[in-house]
């Protein structure tokens, strides 16, 4: 997900994806179109991020973005929430912000990415509800861009607040098989790791 990424480091990802049986190989927009041709063979889904990693693109521009990356070849979407408007207390644009993704992924999985570390208890509780209201499949930590990671603590507020009808997924800072049986057991059911 670095900017300076290139082919080389791509074909990397996507083979240890292969090698590993990795459900997603995550790559910014730029590379889905080639990241989904080198996968066509695979059990492996090419997975981007939209309005990444600041959050700060209007709806329409989100939306456009999925719909470019779902034309290009993208299986998942990982987007990133408008955290200023959440910290706004301006709750029905975020909601409206994740619903306009929802919409154009057209089917296709949805994780919202809401950046726990620069939130507190109460707005990762409201920012998990309106990700469940909204209809995503997925909850998700962080962009690994802020600083700090994914936390236990984090995943299982995020899953209590969720429920069973929307899977969790651990990003950031998860280093380590220790790490990630924390995460498991904490309720995330996908964990998003740089390190294989």
């Amino acid at each position: 997900m670095k900017p300076e990424s290139t082919r080389t480091q791509i074909d990397q990802i996507i083979d240890e994806a292969k090698a590993y049986n990795f459900k997603s190989v995550c790559v910014n927009p730029t590379h889905v179109k080639y990241a989904a041709e080198r996968l066509a063979d695979s059990e492996v889904l090419v997975c981007t991020v939209i309005g990444f990693p600041l959050g700060a693109s209007t709806t329409a521009t989100k939306a456009f973005e999925t719909e470019d990356a779902i034309q290009n070849g993208a299986d998942e979407i990982d987007m990133v929430i408008n955290i200023g408007a959440l910290k706004d207390g301006r709750f029905d644009d975020v909601q409206q912000d994740i619903e306009a993704v929802v919409k154009a992924a057209k089917g296709h999985t949805v994780k919202v990415i809401i950046e726990t570390v620069l939130l507190d208890h109460d707005e990762i509780v409201k920012a998990s509800e309106l990700t469940k209201t909204a209809g995503a499949d997925f909850v998700k930590t962080s962009t690994g861009f802020a600083g700090g990671g994914a936390t236990a603590e984090d995943v299982k507020l995020m899953k209590d607040t969720v429920g069973a009808d929307v899977e969790v997924k651990a990003s950031g800072g998860v280093r380590n098989l220790e790490d990630f049986n924390k995460m498991v057991e904490a309720g995330a059911t996908r964990i998003g790791a740089s390190a294989g």
